[in-house]
């Protein structure tokens, strides 16, 4: 900044006889140390909202949200003070987005603090929020019939998605997911992994949607908000080469589904 003063100071001494006053030149030098500290206070700002955006891109990266490492085209700026300008706006609306999500995703938690509360894992996993129940307490091996104790869980969890208005108008997907041994006694019935899996996942949804005043006593949950899937052991949480990674990995999952306004939200991200 000095030398780019000093230097304009030589050319004001050089030209100072073309019919301009002292006046006139120092007014010009006057607003060039004017636009300087415009543009050095821009920069600061710029770099300021950058980091914003790189801690909460760690903080989402940390709750499970995982959005896009690349920068945007503006990255690589020139000097040109309006480029910094639209970039700092661009960072800015960049920040407040990421703010939104991630208040968005810890009131999602908060509402199911209840879950977590009875044991179960609740967590973010794809930029989806999961609650995770476990298989071998639902189910029996190698069997898509529900046990007791397992009913027991899903009316839990029915109760706390029922008494919440903004949750039970969400939508959902119930995921079955084994381990990856082969079935053995069961192979008749279900054929493969995918085919338990997807039972498990149909079982689960069945009981969830099903009437409070079922002869069982069901979830009472709105059909039109769930669906189900199977998974076979294609999206393991831990190894399968031990018993208690095995076990993990033998999972029902209910997953909350991204809304519109989260999928565009998410998708100005990328």
């Amino acid at each position: 900044m000095l030398m780019k003063r000093a230097t304009i100071l030589v050319c004001l001494g050089l030209v100072a006889g073309c019919g301009y006053s002292e006046d006139e030149w120092q007014a010009q030098l006057a607003k060039y140390d004017a636009l300087a500290k415009q543009h050095s206070g821009v920069e600061a700002e710029l770099a300021a909202e950058r980091d914003r955006v790189r801690k909460l891109n760690e903080e989402l990266e940390k709750m499970g949200v995982k959005l896009s490492a690349e920068g945007s085209a503006k990255d690589q700026l020139s000097q040109n003070l309006e480029q910094m300008k639209s970039a700092l706006e661009e960072y800015r609306a960049r920040a407040q987005t990421l703010e939104r999500i991630k208040a968005r995703f810890e009131a999602l938690r908060k509402k199911l603090e209840k879950l977590t509360n009875l044991g179960l894992n609740v967590q973010i996993r794809n930029n989806r929020m999961v609650i995770s129940l476990p298989g071998d307490v639902l189910f029996a091996s190698g069997s898509d019939a529900l046990k007791k104790d397992g009913q027991k869980i899903l009316l839990q969890v029915a109760e706390v998605i029922r008494g919440d208005e903004a949750l039970k108008d969400r939508q959902y997907q119930v995921a079955g997911h084994t381990d990856n041994q082969p079935l053995r006694r069961a192979a008749e019935t279900f054929k493969d992994n995918w085919g338990l899996s997807l039972m498990r996942a149909r079982e689960v949804l069945v009981f969830l949607i099903a009437s409070t005043d079922d002869k069982n006593g069901g979830g009472g949950l709105d059909p039109k908000h769930w669906s189900a899937s199977g998974y076979g052991d294609t999206d393991p949480v831990s190894e399968n080469t031990s018993k208690p990674g095995r076990g993990k990995n033998r999972r029902v999952e209910l997953v909350l589904m991204p809304n519109v306004e989260e999928m565009l939200d998410l998708k100005s991200l990328i």
